[in-house]
C-alpha cells in the first residue's frame, strides 16, 4: 500500500483553458516558446494566440521552431542555447509530446553546463546530476499521447548514436500545464490514433509494472477505460468534442501513471525502433510490438492484471472459463487496434529489417534498460529477441 505522490503541476483542463494563459500567474517575464518545425501550429494560429496571450499577461516571447516528431539533442542544446542569449527565464513547450519533452530538456540545459548527454544516465550518458534545475517549464498541450504535461519525463535521442533514452527529475515536471481539447479538434486520424495509444500503453504497462500502487491503478484502468470507449470515436470524427475531451483526460491520467508507476520494457523497444528509425511514430511502434509484448507476459505475471484492464476495456469475462480470462485482454487489444484502423501496420513498411533484430534488442536494453528492471517477469536477451521476431511482420 505504500506509494509516493509528487504532482507540483497546477493543471488547467477544459474547452477553453488556453485563454487562462493571458491571466494566470505566469513564473517569468520572458518566455522561450519551444514549437515544432512543422506548420501546424503557426497554420491553424495557435502560436499566435500563445505569443499574444503572453503578452496581454505582460510577458515577451522567443520562438525556437526547431522541434522533430522525434527530438534530437542538437536541437536541445541549440534552444537551451537561445534561452541563454535572449535572457528567457521559463520555458513554454507548445505541442505535442515533442515539443513539451524538448521544452524540458532545453529547460535543464539553459541553466546547467556542458552537453545534455552530460545528464543522462543509460547509454554514453554521463549520469551528472543538474545542480542548477531548470527552468520552470509551462506546457501547453495539443495532442493526447505523452501525458507529459502530468509528468516529469523527457525522451530525447542522440542522433550520432541513435540512443534514444528518458529523462525526468522534480525540476522538469511542468510549473503551469493547460490541457484544452479545442487545440485538438484537427489531428488527423492516423495521428489520433497513434497519439492516444500512446496514452492507452502508458497506462496498460504502468498497471503491470512491479512499483505499480493503488494510486497509480486507479489512474491506469480510468485512463485504459476511456482510451477503449473514445479513441475509435475521435478517430472516425476528429470533431466530436465529447471523444476530444475524454481521450484528453485520459491521456492526463496516464501521465498521472507516469508519475506514480512507470513505463515497462515495451517502451525501451519501441525507443530503439525509433532511435534508428526516425521516421516511426512512436505510437505507431508501440501499437506494432504490443500484441507479441502482452501475450509474453500471459502466465509470467499474475493474471488477474490482465483481467482487470480486460473488464475497464468492456470485455465480459464472466463467460469464460478462467483459465481464459486473462487472454481476454490480448483480443480486446487486437479490436481497439482495428477499430482505430492500425491492425496492417508492419514494422518492415519502416523500413525495419529482421535481421535488425538482434542489434535492436541490444540498443533497447543497454540505452533503456532501467525499464526492464520495472518488469514484473525478468527478460533475457533472448526473450527480448523473440519478443520482437513475434512482433514482426
Amino acid at each position: 500500500m505504500g506509494f509516493t505522490f509528487y504532482m507540483p503541476a497546477r493543471i488547467f483542463f477544459g474547452s477553453g483553458s488556453l485563454e487562462k494563459l493571458g491571466a494566470i500567474d505566469l513564473p517569468g517575464k520572458k518566455a522561450l516558446i519551444v514549437t515544432s518545425a512543422g506548420t501546424s501550429m503557426k497554420r491553424l494560429g495557435y502560436l499566435d494566440r500563445v505569443v499574444g496571450l503572453l503578452a496581454q499577461n505582460g510577458v515577451e516571447s522567443v520562438v525556437f521552431d526547431r522541434i522533430q516528431p522525434n527530438p534530437v539533442k542538437a536541437h536541445v542544446m541549440e534552444g537551451a542555447e537561445l534561452a541563454k542569449q535572449e535572457g528567457c527565464d521559463f520555458v513554454v513547450g507548445l505541442g505535442g509530446g515533442s515539443s513539451i519533452d524538448s521544452a524540458k530538456s532545453i529547460a535543464v540545459m539553459a541553466k546547467n553546463p556542458g552537453d545534455y548527454w552530460d545528464y543522462i544516465a543509460g547509454g554514453t550518458g554521463r549520469d551528472r546530476e543538474p545542480k542548477n534545475g531548470a527552468l520552470p517549464i509551462v506546457a501547453i498541450t495539443t495532442t493526447a499521447g505523452t501525458g507529459t504535461e502530468a509528468d516529469p519525463w523527457t525522451v530525447i535521442t542522440k542522433e550520432e548514436t541513435n540512443e534514444k533514452i528518458g529523462y525526468g527529475n522534480d525540476d522538469t515536471f511542468a510549473t503551469i500545464s493547460i490541457v484544452d481539447p479545442d487545440l485538438m479538434m484537427s489531428v488527423p486520424p492516423t495521428l489520433t490514433a497513434y497519439q492516444g495509444f500512446d496514452a492507452f500503453f502508458h497506462a496498460a504497462e504502468g498497471y503491470i509494472a512491479n512499483l505499480a500502487s493503488p494510486l497509480s491503478d486507479l489512474f491506469a484502468l480510468k485512463s485504459i477505460e476511456l482510451v477503449a470507449q473514445w479513441l475509435p470515436v475521435a478517430v472516425r470524427d476528429g470533431a466530436d468534442k465529447e471523444a476530444r475531451t475524454q481521450i484528453a483526460f485520459a491521456n492526463t491520467l496516464s501521465g498521472f501513471v507516469e508519475s506514480t508507476s512507470s513505463c515497462t520494457s515495451e517502451h525501451s523497444l519501441e525507443h530503439a525502433l525509433s532511435a534508428n528509425h526516425p521516421e516511426l511514430t512512436h505510437g505507431a511502434g508501440l501499437v506494432m510490438l504490443s500484441v507479441a509484448y502482452f501475450r509474453f507476459f500471459l502466465g509470467r505475471i499474475p493474471g488477474q492484471l490482465f483481467e482487470d484492464m480486460a473488464r475497464a476495456m468492456g470485455e465480459d469475462l464472466e463467460a469464460l472459463p478462467a483459465e481464459n480470462r486473462p487472454e481476454a485482454f490480448i483480443t480486446a487489444l487486437k479490436k481497439l487496434i482495428s477499430a482505430c484502423g492500425l491492425d496492417e501496420l508492419k514494422m518492415s513498411d519502416f523500413g525495419i529489417v529482421e535481421d535488425d533484430i538482434p542489434e535492436l534488442a541490444r540498443n533497447a536494453r543497454e540505452n533503456m534498460g532501467g525499464l526492464f528492471e520495472l518488469d514484473r517477469y525478468e527478460l533475457s536477451l533472448e526473450d527480448t529477441m523473440a519478443i520482437l521476431k513475434a512482433a514482426y511482420r
